[in-house]
């Protein structure tokens, strides 16, 4: 049941962590200038690809001490996280292992890729996926990823579509880092830049990121960060067993039709 409570919103608890906001990715050189190994700061990024930088768009505001508790509904979905996810990785463990073959035989590089991304309350943890881009992708700092990216590899790019790469963080999900179900995890230096256009962006924060969501069923890639945030709201106001069954599905759908890939 503590498990349970923790997954709950608490009021007046969304920080986002000072300091640098490490990115190790990979990528080559592709015609371009040579990418050189670097860690990514919390430097200000141009995302005016992403956002409307022209005006401030003011989201739903959460009172969080309003929310309802919905004890048992956390502490089930605690238990689903745990029990689901143990049984993944003993079913995808051979697979995982072929895919971990396949990822050092397509290219030079470590067979996982570690980033920083922010968690509940904006407690800072290493996201894990198997590599699926050249080493030094993001020499040139940290970048969306965009359609028919040409940093990711040959079999980066049957993991990307598969959403195979996330296998991994089943492993998290056991830890209690992330949940099956839950607002996507992004970098501080996003929530940074997004919070200046998109006023409530962080709010995203006050429940435990997950692998999928409702934004990532509901367009996914296609979505731009204010439309985003709007579905991971509703998500945190309406979470719910049902709405995570319903999420989960809808997930199992898209990895089997490759919709929204990149």
């Amino acid at each position: 049941m503590a498990e349970a409570m923790d997954n709950c919103a608490q009021p007046g608890n969304v920080q986002i962590p000072s300091g640098e906001s490490q990115a190790v990715m990979t990528g080559r050189p592709l015609g371009g200038p040579t990418f050189k190994e670097c860690k990514s700061t919390g430097a200000a990024v141009d995302v005016s690809d992403l956002v409307d930088i022209s005006k401030v768009i003011k989201v739903e505001k959460i009172d969080v001490s309003t929310l309802p508790k919905k004890y048992v509904y956390f502490f089930l979905k605690r238990l689903f996280d745990i029990v689901s996810c143990c049984v993944a990785i003993v079913i995808l463990a051979i697979p995982m292992c072929i895919i971990a073959i396949l990822i050092k035989k397509d290219s030079p590089g470590p067979v996982f890729y570690k980033q920083e991304r922010l968690g509940k309350n904006g407690k800072p943890f290493m996201l894990i996926k198997f590599r699926s881009m050249y080493i030094d992708a993001e020499a040139r700092g940290a970048q969306w990823a965009q359609d028919d990216d040409p940093r990711v590899t040959p079999i980066g790019k049957k993991l990307r579509s598969t959403r195979l790469d996330e296998l991994p963080q089943f492993f998290q999900v056991v830890s209690g880092k992330i949940s099956l179900v839950g607002p996507r995890p992004e970098r501080k230096v996003f929530y940074d830049e997004f919070e200046k256009y998109i006023h409530g962006f962080n709010q995203r924060l006050v429940i435990k990121p997950g692998i999928s969501g409702l934004a990532q069923v509901s367009g996914g890639y296609d979505l731009k960060p204010a439309e985003k945030v709007v579905y991971d709201i509703d998500y945190i106001k309406n979470c719910s067993v049902g709405l995570d069954l319903k999420i989960i599905f809808k997930t199992l759908k898209i990895v089997l039709t490759h919709e929204g890939a990149r």
